[in-house]
């Protein structure tokens, strides 16, 4: 009922107005005095609560880093979990300001559903996990097998796609949340379980026993995966799109939250200068201090420091940067330059 009541409401705002009204967004944050930024229910690496309760993963940090740009306060945020069916209506009803939620960016939800894509914060694929004791070393092995899905997801298709095409039977075992589908595989209620890779592990990492799980070596899909805003505002949009920009642009340049003060600063390279505010007054464009960028590696990190914070050699996942490296580090992660 939840869900229905807000794609009622979504309906009802993009149907009477078209589109959202340019800088009305940023203009509800100043008054309100935070931003409202959805999340998931808990997927590890992207958006979940620590023991004290605090939101914790990339998904989070972007949400901090656009509160740091915006407040000079990466602190005022507020966190809405949401599940895969839930997302979107949260969005367009203008229920939370920003979808950070692991979610994919396809066309269907960047053209139909009122809202656009301002990036990418993490390339995926979709796989398959399965316990050991099942014998399989490749999906082209799962002829026949129960596979417990998350609803309102991606790999529903990306699954169905994948079996029709090599004429492979499966049955689809639906649950509402990353958590529950992880269980239903610990529980034996299904032979496998199919997700995004990343979220794989993630789930893997919860489990009694990891080890006694394998993901197989399959990708299924391309799955890239960023923040989303409501379609309309353009002044918004671009400040969640530099945000992300920026945290890439200072990985790239070098600048970290432990020397971009002293860069600030002392920077010879004009690059860097614009980037950190030293040099012109490219902020004025998105409505931002001058040192907006500052304040977002500073006190949030440059995108290679958020990264390895939720998925670097030192968290319970260790997952390889792969694509989500640097251009110049054999990665697609590519941004333009504050000029």
């Amino acid at each position: 009922m939840k869900t229905f009541t807000r794609l009622m409401i979504a309906g009802a705002v993009l149907g009477a107005s078209g589109l959202a009204q340019a800088g009305a967004t940023l203009d509800a944050i100043h008054k309100k005095g935070f931003i409202q930024c959805g999340v998931s229910d808990g997927i590890p690496g992207f958006s979940v609560p620590d023991k004290n309760g605090k939101q914790q993963g990339i998904d989070v940090d972007v949400c901090h880093a656009v509160a740091a740009a915006v407040f000079g306060d990466a602190g005022k945020v507020r966190f809405t979990p949401t599940n895969g069916k839930e997302r979107l209506a949260a969005l367009q009803s203008g229920e939370i300001d920003i979808l950070s939620r692991s979610t994919t960016w396809t066309s269907s939800r960047d053209a139909g559903m009122g809202l656009v894509f301002t990036g990418v914060t993490y390339y995926d694929g979709a796989g398959f996990m399965v316990n050991k004791k099942l014998g399989v070393s490749s999906a082209t092995e799962l002829d026949g097998a129960s596979i417990c899905i998350q609803a309102g997801t991606t790999t529903e298709l990306n699954t169905s796609d994948f079996f029709r095409s090599r004429g492979l039977k499966f049955t689809p075992i639906t649950f509402d949340t990353s958590e529950e589908t992880a269980k239903a595989l610990q529980a034996g209620r299904c032979d496998v379980i199919t997700a995004d890779k990343s979220q794989l592990n993630a789930q893997r990492s919860q489990m009694t026993t990891p080890s006694d799980f394998v993901i197989l070596p399959e990708t299924i899909s391309k799955e890239p995966m960023g923040p989303s805003v409501r379609r309309g505002d353009d002044e918004w949009f671009s400040i969640v799109r530099w945000t992300l920009f920026a945290m890439l642009n200072a990985e790239e340049a070098g600048v970290t939250s432990a020397n971009v003060e002293a860069q600030a600063k002392t920077t010879s390279n004009p690059d860097v200068a614009r980037l950190l505010g030293a040099d012109g007054e490219y902020g004025k464009d998105l409505k931002l201090p001058r040192d907006w960028v500052v304040q977002v590696v500073k006190q949030v990190g440059n995108y290679g420091e958020v990264f390895n914070r939720a998925f670097g050699p030192g968290t319970p996942l260790a997952i390889d940067r792969g694509l989500n490296n640097l251009w110049n580090n054999g990665g697609i992660q590519y941004a333009p330059p504050v000029r």
